[in-house]
């Protein structure tokens, strides 16, 4: 029998969660408080100036009013982090995606990542500040500096904990992401043919305990054009490929780390037998996967650009941890195709992961993704294992040996 939410509580629940603009006040409070350190700066390098100018700046003087100039910037990008990243994740998200000057960090901000980096942020504070004791030491008590020096030492000890901790507290999170029971979708139809054989000796996956049905409902979700297993796979049809690192990658592991799988090589030498056999994995481990080719992938944002609801759609993408891009690099796309890529993997980016195929290596993409390539394979190979398949195409061959007989 189905449990019935107690609505009193649900609703006491959303307005407990409600409470979270009360901080929003703050942030702006910050906003002013980083307007009186732009005002200091400047007041500052004014002072500065007159002094060169006047030529009553020693060298000495010069060096302690550079420092406390660069202690107002590191000041104020402490601020900007608090400002940013704390709003980001406690507050509300803001919709910055695919913006030309979004910041790198905050597309995978967290808590974890926003302690670590003001921690590492006061650790820089407090370098500078030592600094400025140590180049005025002969105007600085031996009491100053020894304190100084024991709480610089304090602040590091505290930032090396944080990131220590930050690192078992992320893993704790991503399995309690890969237990959660998935949510099924319709699968979608796809055409595209079976592609041949995959890795014989690829090790079992160490799976979370999980029914065979739910598993099952998984792969059905996923909307594999046909179900291939790495253990089909004929390796000895490529001329070359890692296997070690496909049977490596055949633990699934990579996906709860959010890295991003290349395969690059000619058609037909099995690239989408491997990563629907790697998807397939995925799902056994306990992921929810979802897979397209390039061209469907771009039809599905298409229109939710042309809705007003991309930023919805590339948030919902979030619930499936591996996303499947097949077929990369057969049909070039226009700038704002390919700017839709882009935002897709900049979204994902150190947050979830990404299977692509392609034809061609990845200094080509310009040829497919324009202008767009660069920063879109940068943000793709940072994390990533490329793995290369070279030889003639699968069913060519078959093709072949079909008319010799």
């Amino acid at each position: 029998m189905a449990r019935v939410q107690n609505p009193p509580t649900t609703t006491l629940g959303y307005a407990l969660f409600a409470t979270r603009w009360l901080q929003a006040p703050l942030y702006f409070g910050l906003v002013a408080a980083q307007g009186v350190y732009v005002y200091k700066f400047f007041k500052e390098l004014w002072t500065l100036i007159l002094m060169c100018v006047g030529g009553h700046a020693t060298e000495t003087y010069v060096m302690l009013a550079v420092l406390k100039l660069v202690d107002v910037v590191m000041i104020a990008n402490l601020l900007i982090m608090v400002i940013v990243g704390g709003y980001e994740t406690f507050v509300s998200r803001i919709g910055l995606q695919g913006h030309r000057d979004q910041p790198e960090w905050l597309s995978h901000v967290n808590s974890n990542v926003l302690k670590v980096k003001l921690a590492t942020a006061i650790v820089g504070i407090s370098s500078v500040h030592l600094l400025q004791m140590f180049v005025d030491v002969h105007h600085t008590s031996q009491h100053a500096l020894l304190w100084g020096t024991v709480i610089h030492m304090a602040f590091i000890f505290s930032a090396a904990i944080l990131a220590y901790m930050s690192g078992p507290m992320a893993a704790h999170g991503d399995r309690a992401h890969a237990a959660r029971p998935p949510v099924e979708r319709p699968r979608t139809e796809h055409t595209s043919e079976p592609r041949p054989e995959a890795v014989t000796d690829a090790p079992a996956v160490p799976r979370q305990p999980d029914p065979d049905g739910e598993a099952e409902a998984r792969i059905r979700a996923a909307g594999f054009p046909a179900r291939k297993l790495l253990e089909d796979f004929d390796e000895r049809h490529p001329r070359g490929f890692d296997r070690e690192t496909v049977a490596r990658l055949g633990k699934a592991e990579f996906v709860a780390a959010r890295r991003n799988v290349v395969f690059v090589g000619p058609p037909g030498t099995g690239k989408t037998h491997l990563a629907v056999a790697l998807g397939v994995r995925a799902c056994q481990a306990g992921h929810r996967v979802l897979f397209a080719t390039a061209a469907e992938w771009a039809a599905r944002l298409t229109d939710a650009r042309a809705a007003g609801r991309l930023d919805a759609e590339l948030a919902a993408l979030d619930e499936h941890p591996l996303l499947i891009v097949d077929e990369v690099g057969y049909t070039p796309f226009d700038p704002d195709t390919a700017g839709l890529f882009f935002q897709l993997v900049a979204h994902r980016y150190e947050r979830a992961s990404l299977i692509v195929t392609s034809d061609r290596p990845l200094g080509r993409w310009n040829e497919v993704f324009g202008a767009s390539a660069p920063a879109l394979t940068d943000r793709l190979a940072h994390h990533a294992e490329v793995v290369r398949l070279d030889g003639e195409s699968y069913r060519t061959r078959r093709a072949s040996a079909a008319w010799a007989d």
